[in-house]
């Protein structure tokens, strides 16, 4: 508004100066007084507070996959577990967390079967089965949502897979195609989606994974990346228009849909935890009717893929998606609904959780997320009740609000009045500082002394970050200092007891872990051979890069600089090259990085989900996985895959320690620390119960709209003051233009003054 009005009020000075009429001039400052009246503050657009709409923020920018083959990052969840449906997912309410069927029609149990063929018993031992067999049945009835990919003709033709060089014209959206179509869900949805994990076209980061347990897989990666070859053949290697690669094609052994509705995974051995994997959107149903729509020419170039448009049977569809500004997801009108849960947890009825029990889903018309690169602006925007979720998918926002309370009353207040109540919980996520084992420096060496000297080099430098003093400096991020891998929460966790505690930074004194003292730290650089930070052997300065993942603002810059002392402390000369995610992404990738900091959230309640970022196969920049560090220890993979078939109970206990417990010497990650859980949302959400497992919480969410547009009102009343001190100016100028007009009115040609 304030642009509007300069331009008004400049008009109104100029009709001053050349002496307007003062019934003309009040005119214009009644406009203006009229003008100013009917304005706010609030950055949507007008009518916004009373919509069923929920407004959120993302950080930085938007995500960078929403394809559910390559998304494996937090803020990609925002977009793909709203608009995808897995086979499973969790109970919103209940906790320890429960599967629960989506796409599925219910929970498969597992059957086994030995080398021969025949089924075993549930109970029978690891060692003698050699495959799982999972028979999935899917839900009958389900509907994928509009979009053109399934649009068809008159004779049944789909009419925009074919389409001919400039029928694209201009068109940047789905939504810009004239006709759109459905159809039902089947079991060679999920068959097509796990296929696609072979793709050589874009990164798929769970295949070396899945590829270890699906029977076939493996063989299956190489015949997909030789058939690419030849589709790509005599084409521009950088062409971004590829030939669509069908994998109905060629059929994966461990993957079939005997029936419509009934899916078959076939697994290497036993692995429970595969029932997890279930429920994420890796195994998202994909259409093989969208890939060959976004694989025609031009679509790339325009944004169109489903990295940016995905098509799936959630509740919510893309219906806008502005890169590093906005995203607007609105209700999927194909969805059929579900109720909301009847069963809960004690205290989740005095909460108000189970009040809209059976109540169908789900209640929010849309959900709009913009783009905050500042987090001022954004804790502005939620403190004035114009964002109702912080940030859509993180669990520990509240925090921040927390902190404030506790330094000034006036603030805690403030936020009594306007019941933002922040709690705080425990919840399964960490924060590290990770170190790339295949740097020459700081990994894992190519001789065991150089072995040896990395090591300690890597001991010294977790005993001098200090992260207890960065929960004192920094507690809007506090957390509990973590000894090893392992949040509380998942089963196998030692965390807070004298067997967790990690020998390498901290010793036991008085039943309390402390930190080991720096001279410590200084003798482990001395051994690894740089005495008071320099190389023994050249006398050279040992220089580290530390790469951030989001670009330097004010808001990290005081923990960037925070890092930069810890090594400093050992005389060691951090430089940071500070990212946006994307170009953290890319760096990792090709094995660029050095010194990192990284955040892991639980896929699901298993030790397994922790351990298997340090696991060899896994690394990021050989095989694309999530092993960030690129850790491989022959022993310690050599106990994950023992530890991948374990259910359960002392014997899988006394594996995870051993596990640990080489991680703790070998020091690939400083530990960090386990953030506490607070949720940042307006009292008007109603239904919110954080947890980092639970990713499809859009769903559930309802508004309570009329609330939200009264209290955005009585929050962000106008100031007048100023508006009065200007109508004031103005009346006194109008007075003025008055009294010299009358003044001139009754002088005569030579200037005097007539009675």
């Amino acid at each position: 508004m304030v642009g509007s009005t300069g331009a008004r009020w400049r008009a109104l000075a100029q009709r001053l100066l050349r002496g307007a009429g003062s019934l003309k001039v009040a005119g214009i400052v009644g406009a203006g007084v009229l003008m100013l009246a009917g304005c706010n503050n609030s950055p949507w657009p007008q009518g916004s507070a009373e919509a069923n709409v929920l407004y959120t923020a993302m950080q930085q920018s938007t995500p960078r996959h929403v394809d559910p083959t390559a998304s494996y990052w937090s803020p990609d969840t925002l977009v793909t577990y709203q608009v995808y449906e897995p086979l499973y997912g969790y109970h919103y309410l209940k906790r320890p967390f429960e599967l629960v069927p989506k796409a599925a029609e219910a929970v498969a149990k597992p059957r086994y079967y030995d080398k021969q063929g025949r089924e075993l018993p549930e109970e029978a031992p690891d060692e003698l089965v050699a495959e799982s067999v999972y028979d999935v049945p899917i839900r009958k009835g389900v509907l994928f949502q509009p979009h053109p990919a399934f649009a068809k003709d008159e004779a049944g033709r789909h009419r925009y897979h074919d389409m001919k060089p400039g029928e694209l014209g201009d068109r940047q959206t789905p939504l810009a195609f004239e006709h759109t179509g459905t159809r039902e869900l089947v079991a060679e949805d999920f068959v097509y989606a796990l296929k696609r994990h072979a793709t050589p076209r874009i990164t798929a980061p769970i295949s070396g994974l899945f590829s270890e347990f699906v029977i076939g897989l493996k063989d299956y990666m190489a015949l997909v990346r030789a058939e690419d070859k030849k589709l790509r053949e005599g084409l521009d290697p950088a062409s971004q228009d590829k030939p669509f690669l069908d994998f109905r094609r060629w059929p994966l052994e461990g993957v079939s849909a005997p029936e419509k509705h009934l899916l078959r995974i076939r697994i290497h051995g036993k692995y429970p935890q595969w029932k997890y994997w279930m429920q994420m959107t890796f195994l998202a149903p994909i259409p093989w009717e969208a890939d060959a729509f976004y694989a025609q020419p031009g679509m790339a170039a325009r944004g169109l893929s489903l990295d940016r448009w995905p098509v799936g049977t959630g509740a919510f569809m893309v219906t806008e998606f502005i890169p590093d500004r906005r995203i607007v997801m609105r209700r999927n009108p194909n969805f059929r609904g579900e109720p909301y849960p009847c069963e809960g947890m004690p205290g989740d009825k005095e909460r108000g959780l189970l009040d809209d029990c059976g109540k169908t889903m789900p209640f929010l018309d849309g959900i709009v997320a913009t783009v905050e690169r500042e987090g001022t602006p954004m804790k502005n925007k939620f403190r004035d009740g114009y964002y109702d979720l912080e940030i859509f998918e993180r669990t520990d926002t509240g925090n921040d609000y927390i902190v404030d309370a506790m330094d000034s009353e006036e603030v805690r207040e403030v936020y009594r009045q306007r019941g933002m109540l922040f709690g705080r919980s425990a919840d399964v996520n960490n924060y590290i500082v990770g170190f790339n084992m295949i740097d020459p420096v700081i990994g894992m060496g190519d001789t065991p002394e150089q072995r040896e000297r990395n090591r300690k080099l890597r001991q010294a430098i977790s005993i001098a970050i200090d992260w207890e003093e960065y929960a004192k400096i920094f507690p809007r991020k506090a957390g509990a200092t973590a000894q090893g891998p392992l949040p509380k929460g998942i089963p196998g966790s030692r965390e807070e007891t004298p067997e967790g505690l990690n020998p390498v930074t901290h010793r036991l004194e008085d039943g309390k872990f402390v930190r080991r003292p720096l001279e410590e730290a200084r003798k482990l650089m001395a051994q690894a051979g740089y005495p008071n930070g320099r190389d023994a052997k050249t006398g050279k300065p040992l220089v580290i890069n530390y790469d951030y993942y989001s670009a330097p603002t004010p808001g990290n810059k005081p923990e960037i600089d925070w890092m930069v002392r810890q090594f400093a402390k050992l005389d060691i000369q951090l430089e940071v090259r500070a990212t946006d995610n994307n170009q953290f992404q890319d760096k990792v990738r090709k094995g660029k990085h050095q010194v990192f900091w990284l955040g892991w959230n639980a896929d699901y309640p298993d030790a397994e989900n922790f351990l298997f970022l340090l696991y060899g196969p896994n690394s990021k920049s050989v095989s694309d996985g999530e092993n960030t560090a690129n850790y491989q220890n022959p022993e310690y993979d050599r106990l994950f895959s023992q530890l991948k078939s374990m259910d359960d109970g002392p014997q899988k206990q006394k594996v995870i320690d051993q596990m640990v417990a080489i991680l703790q010497k070998d020091a690939p990650w400083s530990f960090g620390f386990y953030p506490y859980a607070s949720l940042a949302a307006q009292t008007w959400v109603k239904n919110t119960k954080p947890a980092i497992l639970i990713r499809d919480h859009g769903r559930y969410l309802r508004l309570d709209a009329a609330e939200r547009a009264k209290r955005q009102a009585e929050w962000n009343q106008p100031v007048w003051w100023p508006l009065l001190l200007i109508v004031a100016a103005v009346g006194a100028a109008v007075w003025g233009v008055r009294h010299t007009l009358a003044r001139r009115e009754r002088m005569n040609a030579r200037g005097e003054l007539l009675g």
